[in-house]
């Protein structure tokens, strides 16, 4: 017996000595590896951005924010706006999705200006499948986002602006949906500087996002008690998750200015609440009395592993009449090992 009892105490000893060395090897493979809060937040498309014309300076745009995507950029911008303004944004995003903006501003002229808008991402329709169907039940489902939100924004001087957004936000798989509400805050200041602006903004202050539905619906038996009913209804909770909180703040120069072209050079850096900080830089050239313009940047500087890389495009801006302007955009984003990425927007001036 005493044989046993210490056999046995060695076992314990040697299976506690395994787990600590188990434990220690975890917390150093932990240590070693590098953290990140990539995937963390929910509503990422609110991230995604919109504008041609600022993809293709490689998303550094919140010190310019000088159109109607200015209420994604820096909401402050729109109150440059001194016609009213209609735009329309489409990109077929990566993996076949599709992704739209469209926003309307208005100057109302020493109360500022007013802005609304939409963001959203879709998918085609996907047949649902099972482990015990894998090819499919033949019933089908739908994924989707959208954003709407409504902005303001004024001078309080001839050189400091702000401006802000209120936002619903709604996102849902089949018969399961999650919503919330957010706030973005901006400001453009002109600086002494000639021909240098600087622009800050805080975009998705908000709730958290919760999905819920009848999906989540199930059948538990809460009681291990034989002859019970082992099919109680209850419903799965899903957890909550921040929106992709993000502070970007930039610095815009007009390296050429006159009646004939334009040079702008832009930098933006930008610090997500569930990704590594970045930088993007970008430049616009316009010519031929700015009707024509090129533009190329590179987005994502500094962030490890990211597929985002150079950007480019260009785009016309018209006079139809003395009150009429059309602008089309288009913007080519490398995406790395995923599909590139084409923008087109149309605007309206009136």
């Amino acid at each position: 017996m005493a044989d046993r009892r210490h056999g046995d105490n060695v076992n314990t000893f040697q299976k506690a000595v395994l787990l600590m060395m188990v434990a220690v090897t975890g917390m150093v493979s932990v240590a070693d590896a590098q953290v990140t809060k990539v995937g963390t937040s929910a509503a990422k498309f609110l991230s995604i951005p919109v504008g041609a014309r600022a993809l293709g300076m490689g998303g550094a745009f919140v010190a310019v924010a000088d159109d109607a995507s200015a209420m994604f950029w820096n909401p402050a911008g729109i109150a440059q706006n001194y016609q009213a303004e209609a735009m329309f944004s489409h990109s077929q995003w990566i993996a076949d999705i599709n992704f739209n903006y469209g926003g309307v501003t208005s100057p109302l002229g020493d109360f500022g200006t007013l802005g609304l808008h939409f963001t959203s991402l879709s998918l085609d329709e996907m047949e649902r499948t099972t482990i015990d169907q894998p090819d499919g039940t033949g019933e089908f489902f739908s994924v989707g986002s959208i954003e709407v939100g409504v902005s303001y924004a004024r001078y309080l001087t001839d050189w400091f602006a702000i401006g802000a957004n209120v936002k619903y936000i709604n996102e849902r798989i089949w018969n399961s949906t999650a919503t919330g509400w957010a706030v973005d805050i901006g400001t453009l200041f002109t600086t002494p500087f000639d021909g240098l602006k600087f622009g800050a903004s805080i975009a998705n202050f908000g709730t958290k996002m919760q999905i819920d539905g009848d999906d989540l619906l199930t059948q538990k038996d809460i009681s291990p008690i034989s002859g019970n009913n082992a099919n109680v209804n209850a419903r799965l909770t899903t957890d909550r998750f921040d929106l992709p909180l993000t502070l970007r703040i930039g610095l815009s120069y007009e390296a050429i200015e006159d009646e004939d072209q334009q040079l702008l050079v832009n930098i933006d850096a930008m610090h997500p609440n569930d990704n590594t900080e970045s930088v993007n830089i970008g430049a616009e050239y316009t010519l031929f009395r700015k009707i024509f313009a090129i533009r190329a940047g590179y987005k994502a500087l500094g962030i490890r592993d990211s597929e985002e890389e150079f950007t480019f495009g260009g785009g016309i801006n018209y006079n139809v009449a003395a009150d009429l302007r059309l602008k089309f955009d288009y913007a080519f984003e490398s995406f790395g090992i995923l599909n590139n990425v084409h923008k087109f927007t149309l605007g309206v001036l009136f």
